[in-house]
C-alpha cells in the first residue's frame, strides 16, 4: 500500500507539495513512484524559472515509461533537488524525503485547490 502523508497537499497529477512557510517542496507521490518502477532520470527546471499550477515542469524517466512532472502551485524556483541528478532512484527510495523542486509560492490560496491526504487516498483507491 502506497504512503501517504498527513499535512501534505496532494494534486490530482500524482504530485505532492509540503508546504513550509512562503515556500512549496514539490515531488511525486509514493503511489506514483510506484507505479512508475525504477526511476532513472529526473528533469528539473533552473533556479529562478517559473512555475505555474496545471503546468509541466520537467519530467520523471523509469525503466517502463516516462511522465511529465505538473506543478501543483505557481512560483519560482530557488532550489532543485540535485542529489536526483546523481542518484535518481532516492525517489524510489522515499518519495517524500525526495523531493523535486523548492518553490516560493507566488499564489497561496491554489492550495486550497489540491486535495488532503484523506481526499488523496479515496482518489487513488478509484
Amino acid at each position: 500500500m502506497s504512503k501517504i502523508i498527513d499535512g501534505l497537499c496532494y494534486s490530482e497529477s500524482h504530485e505532492y507539495v509540503k508546504v513550509e512557510g512562503e515556500f512549496g517542496y514539490v515531488g511525486i507521490t509514493d503511489y506514483a513512484q510506484h507505479e512508475l518502477g525504477n526511476v532513472v532520470y529526473v528533469d528539473m527546471p533552473e533556479v529562478d524559472d517559473e512555475v505555474e499550477a496545471g503546468e509541466d515542469f520537467g519530467a520523471v524517466e523509469s525503466v517502463k515509461a516516462a511522465s511529465d512532472l505538473v506543478s501543483p502551485v505557481s512560483g519560482t524556483v530557488v532550489e532543485v533537488n540535485e542529489a536526483l541528478e546523481d542518484e535518481p532512484g532516492l525517489i524510489n527510495k522515499d518519495a517524500f524525503e525526495n523531493w523535486i523542486i523548492k518553490v516560493k509560492l507566488s499564489d497561496p490560496a491554489e492550495l486550497e485547490e489540491l486535495m488532503d491526504a484523506a481526499a488523496y487516498k479515496a482518489f487513488i483507491k478509484e
